[in-house]
């Protein structure tokens, strides 16, 4: 029997290069569609199109003959406004409407949990009022009516809204955390660190996908929410990581409202990596039920928060010196730290 070959946008980003590899273990054949070089060791193993999701053309060229489709791609918070709906909202509606005119089986569209907003209770649960913050919330709800539209005319598509996943590869603001902490510093924390904030091992969203594309279409043509079931306080979560390093260092508290302010200043003037998302939110409980995945889909998450954190500081601890002069906003390589990096001498 011929494998079956799956299409991932975003192939060459963070979750992109953990889904290639996933799904070449499991026996598929993968093509990635990327606006970047697919740079990875596994380049001799795929089919690499190299292209925007925003052009029509690309898109459809990329998709015909494919099996499955998984949507990874998208524009992060860090991007411009139109950047963020172009892609996010346009691309989406690019990619679904290819893939249902082609044939294909399933596109697994990866949303997020920032459909919530900031949220009044936990945990949030897939039927929950949607309410997004800022453009890339908005745009993140707009995608998935656009998948529901699809659905509605006979595509199969699943819905994941992921928790913030991490593991290897992924830098972006977390890598702030394991700089500090391999240079033997303590780590500020908005608030006192004691509210429940779930985050997500990448292994675990790949294994998530992988199951809405081989369980029954009836089951997995649902919306499902993707976290870690076993996390504990923000505070302990992040101490585990300096514990790893082993230098005495402490995770150290500081009160959300000033905080928050003085990040808000510096973000109007361009100095900081940190946008309001993180910063307004790092303070306050955020955690969704993944019963739903539980029980439809036989979802069983394999790491816990301390886990994922660690599991990606080992692999950035090896990897550090690649990324000695690369910054950008990507997920892929460390944000620039800005006035943030000053307040390490006080750490």
């Amino acid at each position: 029997m011929s494998k079956k070959k799956v299409l991932i946008t975003g192939g060459a980003g963070f979750l992109g290069i953990n889904l290639v590899r996933h799904l070449l273990e499991r026996g598929y054949d993968v093509t990635s569609l990327d606006l970047l070089d697919f740079d990875y060791p596994e380049r001799s193993r795929i089919r690499e199109v190299r292209g925007d999701i925003r052009d029509a053309a690309v898109v459809d060229a990329a998709v015909k003959g494919h099996d499955f489709v998984v949507h990874t791609a998208a524009a992060l918070p860090l991007y411009t406004a139109e950047e963020i709906y172009t892609t996010d909202v346009i691309g989406t509606r690019l990619v679904m409407s290819a893939a249902r005119r082609h044939g294909v089986e399933r596109a697994v569209h990866i949303s997020s949990t920032a459909v919530y907003g900031i949220p009044d209770h936990h945990p949030l649960c897939e039927d929950d009022r949607l309410d997004g913050v800022g453009p890339y919330g908005q745009a993140k709800i707009q995608a998935e009516v656009v998948c529901l539209e699809e659905r509605g005319r006979g595509l199969v598509v699943p819905i994941i809204r992921p928790k913030s996943f991490i593991g290897p590869e992924r830098l972006g603001v977390f890598a702030l955390l394991y700089d500090w902490a391999l240079d033997g510093k303590g780590f500020p924390m908005i608030g006192d660190g004691k509210n429940r904030y779930q985050l997500l091992d990448v292994a675990d969203l790949c294994e998530a996908i992988t199951l809405c594309m081989t369980k029954e279409a009836s089951i997995a043509n649902d919306t499902f929410n993707i976290g870690a079931k076993d996390f504990t306080t923000m505070g302990e979560d992040y101490q585990a990581v300096l514990d790893a390093v082993g230098k005495g260092k402490k995770i150290v508290p500081f009160p959300a409202a000033p905080a928050v302010l003085g990040l808000r200043a510096l973000e109007a003037m361009g100095v900081s990596p940190l946008y309001k998302w993180v910063y307004e939110t790092a303070s306050k409980d955020s955690f969704v039920s993944i019963e739903k995945a539980e029980r439809v889909l036989g979802f069983t998450p394999r790491y816990s928060n301390k886990d994922a954190l660690v599991r990606n500081l080992e692999w950035y601890r090896a990897h550090r010196s690649e990324f000695e002069s690369r910054s950008g906003v990507t997920h892929r390589v460390p944000w620039k730290q800005g006035a943030i990096g000053l307040l390490k001498v006080f750490f």
